[in-house]
């Protein structure tokens, strides 16, 4: 329960509400996984859940990017090199990376969901012998508000994995496809009767991606969900992140599509 020190080293804008926090630690270091979450507080304003977005730069730091939507999270994506925030952690389960080896690995992200599959990117671009083929497809709202633009072209270069990135929407100056994210889905190469599938983004997106890889013939529980509902305490004690029975931050965040189907249709939750 008590939070770890951590020093801010650096501060990186991605758009225009969002901010990538590298962190030193100033105690005994959290080591989170590629999934997880960790509990980020902001000394006298509180603090909330963000899910790790670390790559091969971090080495012993933490990284997470923070989008600007309340007041800790405006205090976190403000906190200037040098500051000094608070880390709980890690919380929650991971992305099933060992159960995609030797497996077509398809990674679907959706605006801000891309910073916590991030890790999972990296890791499987680290270990590329360890996956059959590995596609990457991302959507975002806009041009502008698409994450990490260096890093997808750098992905976009390489021979040995398929990227895709497309927006909802943009003007002229856009030479990228304009559509939906689950649009990139029956156009990817992989094998859906084997294929693993991590898709992370705003809750509605994630039900269509999911809809889209089964679809194309994926079994459901083959695809790996993140949940981010309401998550206060990080321990499964305070109730709110419940849905209905199960507990986000305690059993989550990442499950497996086939649970949470059911739950994900029902209005009342």
């Amino acid at each position: 329960m008590t939070p770890v020190p951590y020093r801010v080293l650096a501060r990186s804008p991605e758009t225009a509400d969002t901010w990538t926090l590298t962190l030193e630690p100033l105690a005994e270091p959290v080591i989170p996984t590629p999934g997880q979450f960790n509990m980020l507080y902001a000394f006298g304003v509180g603090e909330v859940p963000i899910s790790t977005s670390s790559g091969p730069e971090a080495g012993g730091a933490l990284v997470h990017t923070i989008r600007d939507v309340g007041a800790v999270s405006h205090a976190l994506a403000a906190a200037e090199p040098g500051s000094v925030i608070g880390v709980r952690g890690p919380f929650g389960t991971t992305w099933p990376l060992e159960t995609a080896r030797g497996r077509d690995l398809v990674i679907v992200a959706g605006g801000i969901g891309l910073a916590p599959l991030r890790p999972a990117v990296y890791h499987a671009l680290g270990n590329r012998d360890q996956f059959a083929s590995v596609s990457v497809l991302v959507g975002a709202r806009s041009p502008a508000e698409l994450l990490f633009l260096h890093e997808l072209e750098e992905w976009r270069a390489r021979f040995d994995i398929e990227v895709g990135v497309t927006v909802d929407h943009a003007g002229e100056d856009w030479h990228g496809r304009v559509g939906v994210v689950t649009q990139l889905v029956p156009r990817a190469s992989f094998d859906p009767a084997t294929a693993v599938a991590l898709v992370c983004g705003p809750e509605l997106m994630m039900t269509f991606a999911a809809r889209a890889l089964t679809e194309r013939g994926m079994p459901k529980d083959s695809i790996y969900i993140s949940m981010e509902r309401n998550m206060q305490c990080g321990l499964g004690h305070c109730g709110h992140c419940q849905l209905g029975p199960v507990l986000i931050c305690r059993d989550g965040p990442v499950f497996r599509f086939d649970e949470m189907e059911a739950l994900m249709g029902i209005e009342e939750l």
